[in-house]
């Protein structure tokens, strides 16, 4: 049975093992012990050679694993930049480190407070004519749902058959209501309308790390800088392995003096160059950022920016006979075997390497069996 190869791209990285080449052996010779021969004084003889040593190991039965281990950065995550839509007057800003909060204000225009949704699609247009579709409407109306008023039935605009997805829900009348209601309980007109710039709508809750603008400015400008709520593990990996990386896999994250569980939270869309590495073709190594949550947020608290490692598993063979790679022997015939302390080879199958083991199986093969290792 043919060797099956080392997973691409994960030699070298973390635990994983480069590969090997084998020796094909011809002829085995078993271990002897030299013969001493004796004067008849008794004394020995200075002609005699000593018998020869080897190096042997242990069958063992293990968890075998294939992981890689890349250096990542703990912080909050990349900024990305906040500009205001609509206009006005900028009267009042968040200070560093402010967290957002559904329906809650982040800044004030016109001494009016500029509350936060959470959606996908930003308020590009005004909002005020019953029956207006489209996906701003979607976000009005779940997050209008989840602050707890009721929006009545989520109308949907009928698809012609050239469409293949609705493009959104419907501005319905039970909407409308909901909407003054919320803008009441908002100390804002309740009109029932929504302009540009009444409302901001951001991925999911973010915190502030820097502004830009002063009170004064106008609105349609660089407000703010924000990154993730809580502290993340940005780390860029090769883009040829992060494919074996999957959204809700287990990592650990090794901390100084200690390893903590951690989650892969997201996989960055873009590559990205890093020039610290030359590659064969256009001189950098492209990269993926994978972005990897701490599973306590305790466990990072007293951390800053911080280099950090963290271990990606691809592979896991639980309770497996494994020897040292040195053990395997390629034999003339094709195929692979282990040798005996007394000379005596054994075939195996082979199965995954990693951590310098290499799994087997076979006839006879038991754990705590000796086997000889190259030197």
């Amino acid at each position: 049975m043919a060797e099956p190869a080392v997973p691409r791209g994960w030699r070298g990285l973390g635990r994983c093992v480069p590969a090997v080449v084998l020796v094909t052996v011809v002829a085995v010779g078993a271990v002897g012990t030299a013969a001493v021969a004796r004067h008849s004084s008794g004394a020995p003889d200075p002609h005699a050679t000593a018998a020869p040593s080897v190096r042997t190991a242990k069958v063992t039965r293990r968890d075998l694993i294939n992981s890689q281990t890349v250096q990542g950065q703990l912080g909050f995550g990349p900024v990305k930049e906040l500009k205001g839509a609509g206009t006005g007057t900028l009267t009042k800003l968040p200070s560093n480190g402010t967290t957002t909060g559904r329906g809650k204000a982040l800044y004030r225009v016109d001494d009016k407070p500029v509350p936060v949704f959470y959606g996908d699609t930003p308020f590009f247009r005004d909002l005020k004519k019953v029956g207006v579709v489209g996906n701003d409407v979607t976000v009005l109306r779940n997050n209008l749902a989840a602050l707890g008023y009721d929006v009545g039935y989520e109308g949907t605009a009928q698809r012609s058959p050239n469409q293949t997805r609705a493009p959104g829900s419907t501005f319905t009348a039970s909407l409308v209501s909901a909407l003054k209601k919320w803008q009441q309980d908002m100390a804002l007109q309740p009109t029932g309308e929504l302009k540009v710039g009444d409302v901001l709508v951001l991925p999911g809750p973010v915190r502030v790390s820097s502004v830009k603008a002063r009170v004064g400015d106008p609105v349609a400008e660089d407000i703010l800088g924000y990154v993730a709520p809580k502290k993340v593990i940005t780390v860029p990996v090769d883009a040829q392995q992060v494919s074996a990386i999957k959204p809700g896999d287990p990592v650990t994250v090794m901390l100084p003096g200690r390893d903590v569980p951690g989650t892969v939270s997201a996989i960055g869309d873009t590559e990205q160059n890093d020039s610290s590495q030359p590659d064969a073709g256009d001189g950098s190594t492209p990269k993926t950022d994978v972005t990897v949550l701490p599973k306590r947020a305790s466990d990072v608290a007293n951390l800053d920016d911080a280099d950090v490692q963290v271990e990606f598993v691809s592979e896991i063979h639980k309770n497996v006979l494994t020897v040292p790679i040195g053990a395997l022997l390629a034999l003339s015939g094709g195929g692979f075997a282990v040798q005996r302390p007394g000379g005596e080879l054994v075939r195996v199958q082979t199965g995954m390497f990693a951590t310098g083991l290499v799994e087997i199986s076979g006839k006879g093969l038991t754990a705590g069996l000796d086997v000889v290792v190259a030197t």
